[in-house]
């Protein structure tokens, strides 16, 4: 199975939202770049993403699971979404300084793509964000 990451700037969708809508989920959706719209298309079920706070805060806070894969956003539109819940918090946030500052994540997505919204994560980065973070 395949680890993501997706972003939220939490003015607009936070993790507390998240945790609120419970095992229903909520579609992820908003996402207008290609290259984004390729990583939702492949997800799959299970699989575990990181929930990050983009713009305000600049940390990784939680992790997601998809529980729906890619549909179509408005038919006939070349956009999708795909069902995330939240699964738990991290213990302690993640933040994009901390990232940065670990020379293990340098090539991470997150450092190197910065403005992309859905992104792939590595094993090996997993891992190591979520000791971060106290999981």
């Amino acid at each position: 199975m395949a680890h993501w990451l997706i972003k939220s700037e939490p003015s607009t969708w936070s993790w507390d939202a998240q945790v609120k809508a419970g095992a229903k989920g909520t579609p992820w959706d908003g996402v207008k770049n290609h290259t984004a719209k390729l990583n939702l298309m492949a997800m799959k079920l299970g699989e575990q993403v990181f929930f990050y706070h983009s713009n305000e805060g600049l940390e990784v806070v939680g992790i997601v699971e998809v529980i729906k894969e890619a549909y179509e956003w408005i038919p006939g539109e070349p956009w999708v979404l795909v069902d995330v819940k939240a699964v738990k918090p991290l213990a302690k946030p993640v933040t994009l300084v901390q990232v940065k500052a670990e020379q293990r994540l340098a090539k991470m997505a997150l450092v190197t793509s910065f403005r992309l919204s859905v992104q792939p994560v590595t094993d090996a980065e997993w891992k190591l964000v979520c000791a971060m973070g106290g999981l």
